[in-house]
């Protein structure tokens, strides 16, 4: 047997002893859906991790949604009545957000000039990649006759200690070094364009919030040494996201209040030159990540050299992260259970798996649940970030899964 991430709060059984989500059983989703595979996200669950977040934060701090953590439109759409902004990080997101009628900004290396004319065309604050990136940006704004609004992106000389990706320190295809952005921003704003301030993001999926407290202080510091070196106040500093969410064995919560009381200190002791700028964080997986399910039905039941395997009709296809082939060096339980039999105790160690032609495909390695069957419904928790949309869906043919939305 072994150990599996903690199912998060907001979730329990109806009265048949099946998984409610919403108020809604789970086989009752799956009906409404039409079919498995499928992603549910309870948008009442979010509002609630949104609310709590606001309350240990700083009241001027500003929360953006990295829509990139789940980009399906009508959850982008609840989003933008939640939240002060979405960052994007393509022009197909951009698109999204436009359409939600939320203040946008578009981050990402690699911008092409016809995804640089449509965020310009569409007054989206572009964050800076690189001087090569900024110069072409002023080329078509100039050929447009628009000011564009062009923020910098910072790559910070730290990164983020504990994070899963690291996003500063040392050399990296995002943002600008340190000791060249200040430079950039007098260029930007000797051009003429609207300068909309800084992105300065060390690193993601952080657990420590005396850590997160640490980058969050060396980044103000750092927009504030920027800022002298321009000579002028940035109009917003994003100070990067960071917040991870637990879904392994021995993860904790990110502890928001010692968090938010750091942060308030950070903030109310920042030099001089930054008085006037507003701050934002921008969080993907920490507000959407816990509110989804992936649901799967297992289709077959069998028992090989004494082990139980019960094969779902979904799979890495759908949930790449999950199966321990999106980034984790050591493969990993998320959170599992046997939706149909949610009330049942455990009663043996079974495998989960997908349905594909390869042994990458396994949702869960040998955990304790209820006696399944072909038929009930398996429940993947912690996949409201990083699903659908990061997964290979087209691998081998079996096609994407349906997603909705509850609480909406």
């Amino acid at each position: 047997m072994k150990p599996m991430g903690a199912i998060p709060a907001g979730f329990a059984a109806g009265a048949d002893g099946a998984l409610l989500i919403g108020g809604q059983s789970c086989e009752a989703l799956a009906s409404q859906a039409g079919d498995t595979p499928l992603f549910v996200l309870d948008v009442a669950l979010v509002r609630e991790k949104i609310a709590r977040l606001k309350v240990a934060m700083p009241p001027a701090l500003r929360i953006h949604y990295a829509i990139k953590a789940n980009p399906m439109p009508a959850l982008v759409s609840a989003m933008a009545g939640l939240v002060d902004g979405l960052d994007v990080a393509s022009v197909g997101e951009m698109e999204i957000a436009c359409a939600a009628h939320g203040h946008v900004s578009f981050a990402g290396p690699g911008k092409r000039d016809r995804e640089l004319e449509a965020a310009i065309k569409a007054s989206v604050t572009l964050n800076l990649e690189s001087e090569g990136e900024a110069n072409r940006a002023l080329a078509i704004a100039d050929r447009l006759g628009i000011t564009p609004k062009l923020a910098v992106r910072v790559n910070p000389d730290f990164d983020l200690k504990g994070s899963g990706m690291r996003m500063g320190g040392g050399a990296k295809p995002f943002g600008v070094d340190a000791d060249r952005a200040a430079a950039l921003v007098r260029h930007v704003i000797a051009a003429g364009a609207d300068w909309r301030g800084f992105h300065i993001f060390a690193g993601s999926q952080a657990l420590d919030a005396d850590a997160i407290a640490e980058t969050q202080r060396e980044t103000v510091a750092l927009a504030a040494r920027l800022s002298e070196e321009v000579g002028a106040a940035p109009p917003l500093v994003n100070l990067g996201g960071g917040l991870g969410i637990p879904y392994f064995p021995g993860d904790k919560t990110v502890d928001i209040a010692h968090l938010g009381a750091a942060l308030a200190e950070t903030l109310d002791t920042r030099p001089e030159i930054l008085t006037n700028s507003e701050f934002a964080m921008e969080l993907g997986r920490y507000l959407v990540g816990e509110a989804g399910v992936y649901f799967c039905r297992i289709v077959d039941r069998k028992i090989s050299k004494g082990e139980i395997f019960l094969i779902t009709d979904g799979g890495l296809h759908h949930l790449l992260a999950a199966t321990g082939n999106f980034g984790t060096v050591v493969r990993r339980n998320y959170p599992v259970a046997i939706a149909s039999r949610y009330a049942d105790a455990p009663s043996e160690v079974a495998s989960i798996t997908g349905c594909l032609c390869t042994p990458l495909d396994r949702i869960a390695d040998q955990i304790e649940v209820p006696a399944a069957q072909p038929g009930d419904l398996v429940a993947v928790f912690m996949t409201g970030a990083y699903g659908a949309t990061s997964s290979p869906e087209r691998f081998l043919g079996h096609g994407p899964a349906r997603e909705l939305l509850v609480n909406c």
